[in-house]
Order: C-alpha cells, then structure tokens, then sequence
C-alpha cells in the first residue's frame, strides 16, 4: 500500500497545475505562495516535500537559467487527473437527482459565485 499524500502537496500539485494550464511560462514557489495565500517560506517547504515525494520537479526558467521552476511529474499528472475524477464522479452522485434545468442553474450560479470571489479577493 503507498503511503497518504498530504494535503499541503496536493495544494502544491493543483496550484503548479493551474499556473502551469494559465500559460504561465514560469511557475516558481513565489506563484506557489501567491496562488496558495501563505508565506514565501512556508511554499518553500511544502514545494520541497511534493519535489521530494515525486509530484513535482525543478527545472531551470527557459527566460531566465538562475531561477529555478516548478512542473508535474508523470505522478503529479496522475494526482491531478485522478482529484479531477474523483471531484467529477462525486458532483454527478450528489446531482443525478436534479432534473436538467436544476443543474444548469446550478452551475450559472456556482460559475457567479466563483467570479465573485476572485473579484473580492482581487483577481
């Protein structure tokens, strides 16, 4: 049996992967911090435990080789891919009840309430 992911890594697995699908060209531990609202110290760390648990690796910034940048491994992928199923397979269990209508709704005002968030938290 493999051992638990911890949450801090799979943080750290979503934000490299979100930079990463947002066309940033450079994700590093400060977009770690940013995306996640921690210190700089503290993303260095938990970047650290998923680099050393094999979800994520360092490469050198194509812009700039002194800096160094974050990306998926093989088994960061599969962390992603697999957290989107099982997100996927629980939202259509709790929704398979609701008729069409309902859910396009829903989803119209779960897609308002996320735009008002970012917006709040200045995005």
């Amino acid at each position: 049996m493999s051992e638990p992911v911890d949450l801090s890594t799979l943080a750290v697995v979503d934000a490299v992967d979100e930079g990463t699908g947002e066309g940033n060209k450079d994700v590093t531990v400060g977009f770690v911090a940013d995306r996640l609202a921690i210190d700089p110290s503290r993303a260095s760390r938990i970047v650290a435990d998923a680099v050393r648990t094999g979800f994520v690796r360092r490469v050198a910034s194509q812009e700039d080789g002194r800096r160094s940048c974050l990306e998926l491994t093989p088994a960061g992928e599969a962390a992603v891919a697999a957290a989107h199923r099982t997100r996927q397979d629980f939202y259509a269990t709790v929704l398979e009840n609701w008729d069409p209508a309902e859910q396009e709704e829903f989803a119209r005002l779960l897609t308002k309430f996320v735009h008002a968030l970012d917006d709040a938290a200045g995005g």
